[in-house]
């Protein structure tokens, strides 16, 4: 599947965030784990304040992405020069704020507290790591090398998770960080996160029949493991099963605790999945409560274009063009659909300046774009530029791929250049015999040639298509185009004086299509009685 990289971006905001539990995990640390972060800061909230609770809130901010309020908790923890935990969420602190070495010297002063001995210490540290910005992970491999050698071995699963986290923020990392998650499982078979992690790195290698085997194993462990659930819907929603990944996802859904956050990905799935009225109804429940999330906006214009509220979506990318410009969020498929809403609207010029200056401003994305232009002018009923546009993009693609003959044929036809669209329509099916509509594409486009009917330039185009059509497993959804190839022909023979041929195809017709009035009345002359003819009357 060709997903646009903001797609990929979206989904990357859904997918399982958190880390590593520590060897000895709370309640509260478990509830991070799962998500639940309001659940786990109203228990960690509820203890009181100590330094493991303000260790653990910094935490939890740090993986919502609030790296100030996690240095703040980090940093309410009473530092001890004898005590390496505290001087861990020093280190951490310093993290938060990307003071990388002031980490590491509060990361190297606890090693020596633990007289590099403790492989819980160690962990402790790789996790920081793992859990931060930081894209260096040179130093923290350091520590984590440390840490196996204590193990004598035998692996830490913590550890090993972290280690693979730690690996995951590199290019070239894949292959040992499956490596680390494995190691995981080995030392612990029980390890939930550690088989989410393996079926995370499946579906970043498209292997989705093992992703979905690691979720699963993942879901026999623990039932309740609501990560694991949205993970499967990811996994689902790249091979192409919507209905599956939304199902998954919903599960997710009555797992994860009730927030914003849960609707708002919620919201983002039903949008990647094209349930855009779906994706509405979420997506108003977010900014009810928050009216300046930056992502509910932009999909609320999105669905809104997708479901042909144009004004409303207009007015809608205007506000989250503003929100996004402020902060400097704005991305190419912004420009995109904010100019296919202003060549919808009318404003052709306006609206095919602004994508055009998106493909200047993204040249690597000129293909791409160049075909949502030409959608948008097919859409504006501009044909002219929609030929130039596609034309243009088959010239430097070398050809063009299948979609974009199909779309040039169908600009051509609108355009009333019927000829054009017919040979592309025979480029078409020569490339893809099977594809079932060109045949009713080529059809259309010699009916129109022959306008009349005589010399039956369609007649062969509509026989091929009722019998492809026809024999298809799917001729179910072919039901419209073969009733208009039975009349058609029906039609020919008729014009020709053949009733005999032509009543089959009329009958035809009528059995896919019993309200179709044109086959009754077809069929009521050609099967009327002929009048006999009267004797002439004598003259007296």
């Amino acid at each position: 599947m060709n997903l646009k990289p903001w797609k990929l971006t979206l989904l990357a905001a859904l997918s399982v965030s958190g880390s590593a539990a520590l060897a000895q995990t709370s309640g509260a640390q478990k509830a991070i784990e799962m998500e639940r972060y309001s659940e786990a800061r109203a228990a960690l909230l509820r203890q009181g304040q100590s330094n493991e609770t303000s260790f653990e809130l910094g935490r939890l901010y740090q993986l919502r992405g609030m790296p100030d309020s996690a240095a703040y908790y980090f940093n309410r923890v009473t530092l001890n020069s004898k005590d390496a935990f505290t001087q861990v969420a020093a280190g951490r602190a310093a993290l938060a704020q990307g003071k990388t070495a002031e980490a590491e010297i509060q990361f190297d002063n606890a090693v020596k507290s633990s007289k590099g001995k403790d492989q819980k210490v160690y962990t402790m540290i790789a996790q920081a790591y793992a859990e931060s910005d930081i894209k260096d992970i040179n130093k923290a491999l350091t520590y984590v090398s440390a840490g196996e050698k204590l193990g004598k071995g035998k692996d830490d699963p913590a550890l090993m998770i972290a280690r693979g986290d730690l690996y995951l923020k590199t290019e070239q990392g894949g292959g040992e960080a499956m490596n680390s998650y494995e190691r995981a499982t080995l030392a612990d078979p029980n390890n939930v996160q550690a088989y989410v992690r393996k079926g995370q790195l499946n579906m970043r290698a498209r292997t989705y029949n093992e992703a979905k085997t690691n979720f699963d194993k993942a879901i026999s462990i623990d039932p309740n493991y609501a990560p694991a659930y949205n993970a499967l819907a990811e996994t689902y929603y790249f091979a192409g099963r919507y209905d599956d990944a939304l199902a998954q996802f919903q599960k997710y859904s009555s797992l994860a605790e009730k927030s914003s956050d849960t609707d708002a990905k919620y919201a983002s799935f039903l949008y990647l999945t094209k349930k855009y009225p779906e994706a509405l109804v979420e997506v108003d429940k977010v900014l009810a409560k928050d009216p300046n999330n930056l992502t509910m906006n932009r999909l609320r214009a999105y669905s809104l274009y997708e479901t042909g509220k144009n004004d409303e979506a207009l007015a809608a990318m205007q506000k989250y063009m503003q929100l996004a410009s402020a902060g400097n969020k704005v991305i190419t498929e912004d420009n995109v659909y904010y100019g296919k809403m202003l060549i919808k609207g009318g404003k052709t010029t306006e609206g095919a300046a602004i994508i055009k200056k998106a493909i200047d401003a993204d040249p690597k994305k000129a293909s791409e774009l160049q075909n949502e232009l030409a959608q948008a002018y097919l859409a504006a009923k501009d044909y002219p530029n929609a030929i130039a546009t596609l034309k243009t993009r088959m010239a430097a693609t070398k050809g063009g791929e299948l979609t974009d003959k199909v779309y040039l044929g169908r600009a051509y036809e609108l355009n009333g250049q019927y000829a054009q669209a017919d040979s592309l329509y025979g480029l078409v099916l020569a490339e893809r015999p099977t594809y079932v509509p060109g045949y009713q594409m080529r059809a259309r486009a010699n009916a129109n040639i022959d306008k009349d009917s005589k010399q039956g330039l369609a007649k062969p185009y509509y026989e091929k298509y009722i019998e492809v059509a026809g024999s298809s497993a799917d001729a179910a959804k072919y039901k419209s185009g073969l009733v208009e190839a039975n009349k058609y022909l029906g039609y020919y023979y008729y014009q020709k004086g053949d009733k005999a041929t032509s009543l089959p195809y009329w009958q035809q017709a009528l059995a896919l299509d019993p309200n179709d009035q044109q086959a009754k009345t077809a069929i009521a002359d050609i099967t009327k009685p002929k009048t006999a003819a009267k004797a002439p009357v004598k003259r007296k």
